[in-house]
């Protein structure tokens, strides 16, 4: 088992932080009749190597139960690099890069067309990531992000 470091811990209060703020920021906001929404990840950018997708996911938030990630990448080619979706078990392995238990839930060729769509069916927290490279584009590229969607009111 990997020891805690100080630069897990940080990155832990930092998230610890932001989602208390999203969900203050959320608490007096009426959405009683929104209808759940559907995302692509990462915007105009995608789903691809050397992008931020955590920043992307503070700035994007706040995410609701039932809402549709939508992961959208180029099947894999010569002049494209292949991608994937895992759903990571928990915090730790989001922090490791860990995909030895993590769920494969989109190969490379899924991401093409209209992209692969995962829905958030509950209030918990869903950590994603790319695993081509045996965790490569999740350690050095940050293609991994987090979510904790909210229950709608």
């Amino acid at each position: 088992m990997a020891a805690f470091t100080f630069t897990n811990f940080v990155t832990l209060l930092v998230l610890t932080a932001t989602l208390l703020a999203v969900a203050e920021s959320n608490r007096n906001l009426p959405n009683y009749n929104q209808k759940s929404r559907q995302i692509i990840v990462g915007g105009d950018q995608k789903w691809r190597f050397g992008f931020n997708y955590t920043n992307w996911a503070i700035k994007q938030g706040p995410f609701y139960v039932n809402d549709t990630l939508v992961f959208k990448y180029d099947p894999p080619s010569n002049g494209t690099f292949p991608h994937n979706v895992y759903l990571l078990r928990n915090y730790q392995s989001f922090l490791n890069c860990d995909l030895k238990k993590a769920k494969k839930v989109a190969d490379v060729t899924q991401g093409g067309g209209k992209g692969f769509k995962y829905v958030m069916k509950k209030q918990k927290p869903f950590y994603f990531a790319c695993g081509v490279g045996n965790g490569l584009h999740c350690k050095v590229g940050l293609m991994k992000f987090s979510v904790i969607p909210l229950a709608r009111c």
